[in-house]
């Protein structure tokens, strides 16, 4: 174990978490509120633990899969427990653990909120509660990749340990180059839908808040029927983007370095725009007697489907009222997820499309016990190491849910509570049913249970084994 270059890490995250908190300063200062004094203390904390931590740049560069996971482990948790302190020090949520689960809530791009009432916040609160995800979406440590060359070591391992999906390669052969495009991407697109909803007429702050949620794949809302009030337009451009940016970031290198053949050709991209549509036409059909007409249901689903899948989480219908055809559809969204290397949570697409390939090569073995059968993804053969690692993970996320679920019972809500809100913490997507619907909250839960949801949280958004890792004695030998 190098605890020297996790240690220089971990500071760094401290080092950025500080620069991030200059923007909700400046928030403050605009709209001349008090609570700049919670952020400019939270700064000072930051830094006085991440500079004297960065002060002296490690030796031994290299850090192997091992180091990699335990430093994004301890770089979230360190994000979390940093961002809840202005939080608790602006009086807006007094209790620690509620603030660790609003700010875990936040990073993880989960949405799942413990507050009753978000629109008495300061603008300065609620523009730092909706930047986490931005800074969650596409992953901290992506983007300490892309400013500090760490020349010498490892840094795929960083990279693999941070980004959701059962897989992730470099576009490029530098690792660095490889997190300036994944960023340059995201900035882009998100520059892109700020302009949009400008253009739509939405306010400069909310047009901030509401792309800072669909980038990062979040949902948190900074009115309290989340998306319901704005305007179709407003919603109908939240919904594309919230949609792309569910896409595998390297559908998006393709396009742009011109091969658009190989773009279209990703399976994954293939069926994660094929079960959207599905969902969006059966869902549309299921609940067209609640609107005015199909083009309404089909903009209102096309908004939940898309929000669901990517795991965004922002509601602009009470979708608790809808038929149990089209919220079953909705709880079936939230395991599958978006794509591999997207912001999204959930499962993913491409783990889906792998098991049901691979059951569906067992019940051709039982045909045909000697027949040799390749698992192919994109016209090339899946690895017995990439197979193996997709059935650990759906293993170890069932016993986790299921572990959950007992737990969180103990509150006494009804089972529906207590399934969906496990599943919309450990796949990051916010809203589930009935209490903890897209017009209800976390709130009514106890504290062990949002402790519960916070590991969840974390687990989800990490993909459980960097965060697993820190609980095993054998991590932290020295070998």
């Amino acid at each position: 174990m190098n605890y020297r270059i996790i240690f220089y890490i971990v500071g760094w995250v401290f080092n950025l978490q500080a620069i991030f908190m200059v923007l909700p300063c400046l928030t403050a200062v605009i709209y001349g509120e008090t609570d700049l004094g919670a952020f400019l203390v939270s700064i000072v904390i930051c830094l006085a633990v991440g500079l004297p931590l960065t002060n002296k740049k490690p030796q031994n560069k290299v850090f192997y899969i091992k180091d990699g996971c335990i430093a994004v482990a301890l770089s979230w948790i360190v994000l979390s427990i940093t961002g809840a302190i202005p939080f608790i020090l602006s009086g807006a949520i007094p209790h620690p653990i509620d603030a660790i689960f609003e700010t875990v809530s936040g990073f993880t791009t989960t949405g799942s909120s413990i507050l009753t009432d978000v629109e008495i916040l300061p603008k300065s609160v609620l523009f730092w509660r909706s930047f986490t995800h931005w800074i969650g979406g596409m992953g901290v440590l992506v983007f300490l990749l892309s400013l500090l060359p760490l020349a010498g070591g490892y840094h795929m391992n960083l990279m693999r340990a941070e980004s959701p999906g059962p897989s992730v390669s470099k576009l490029v052969p530098k690792v660095q180059s490889t997190a300036k495009i994944l960023y340059t991407i995201y900035l882009g697109m998100t520059v892109l839908q700020i302009i949009l909803l400008l253009l739509g007429g939405v306010p400069v702050f909310d047009s901030l808040c509401i792309t800072f949620g669909s980038a990062g794949t979040g949902g948190f809302g900074i009115k309290n029927d989340s998306m319901a009030s704005y305007s179709t337009y407003c919603q109908v451009v939240t919904t594309v983007f919230i949609i792309l940016f569910g896409v595998n970031f390297s559908a998006y290198y393709l396009i742009l370095t011109k091969k658009f053949k190989q773009a279209f050709k990703l399976e994954e991209v293939r069926y994660y725009f094929g079960i959207i549509l599905a969902s969006v036409i059966l869902i549309a059909v299921n609940t067209r007697h609640m609107f005015s007409g199909f083009a309404e249901a089909f903009q209102q689903s096309a908004f939940q489907v898309g929000s669901i899948i990517t795991t965004t989480g922002y509601s602009s219908t009470d979708f608790n009222q809808w038929p149990a055809l089209s919220k079953t559809i909705l709880v079936l969204l939230m395991f599958v997820g978006a794509c591999a290397g997207s912001t999204g949570g959930g499962i993913k697409v491409s783990r889906v499309v792998l098991l049901c390939k691979a059951a569906r090569k067992e019940f051709q073995l039982y045909l045909h016990p000697n027949a040799v059968k390749k698992l192919k993804m994109d016209n090339k053969a899946v690895s017995h190491e990439t197979l193996r690692s997709t059935n650990i993970f759906l293993s170890v996320y069932l016993l986790i849910f299921c572990g959950s679920i007992l737990i969180v019972s103990l509150d006494n809500f009804d089972l529906v509570t207590n399934f969906t809100a496990v599943a919309a913490t450990l796949n990051n997507i916010g809203p589930g049913l009935e209490v903890a619907g897209p017009m209800g909250n976390f709130s009514s839960f106890s504290y062990l249970s949002k402790s519960v949801m916070i590991f969840d949280m974390l687990a989800g958004r990490l993909e459980i084994f960097p965060l697993l890792l820190l609980f095993f004695k054998d991590t932290w030998k020295k070998f």
